[in-house]
């Protein structure tokens, strides 16, 4: 299972509009013992977030599924808002915040990071 964004990920991701807003989806599956590691995680990521200007949107704990099949619940859910993909790049390219990261790969055994874009005109075209 893929943890880390490889710099073949960063590139294509880059590659789609990079001065736009994001909203990073994070699904997260801990190994045993995972969810206080990636606390510890969250510690060393949110002065770096910060620092590119992203905001942790909501982070929680899941529950038994409403609707999903065997396998498809996940322990966790982090929503991070990044002003800029380029903003998200930058961040994770950073030297020191590499140090940290190894906190989040050693706590996870799946997880997926889907970027996500503004789609509420769809839903509310006249802006309300």
């Amino acid at each position: 299972m893929a943890i880390d964004p490889t710099g073949s990920d960063l590139k294509r991701f880059l590659s789609d509009r990079p001065d736009e807003p994001v909203v990073m989806l994070n699904l997260l599956r801990f190994r045993e013992g995972g969810a206080e590691r990636y606390a510890d995680y969250l510690r060393h990521f949110r002065r770096f977030a910060e620092g590119v200007g992203a905001t942790i949107l909501y982070y929680g704990h899941g529950a038994a599924p409403v609707v999903a099949e065997a396998g498809q619940d996940w322990d966790a859910v982090l929503l991070v808002s990044y002003p800029s993909r380029r903003a998200f790049s930058e961040m994770v390219r950073d030297e020191e915040y590499q140090r940290g990261t190894h906190l989040r790969s050693e706590s996870l055994v799946e997880t997926v990071l889907q970027p996500t874009t503004d789609a509420s005109g769809v839903i509310w075209p006249d802006g309300s």
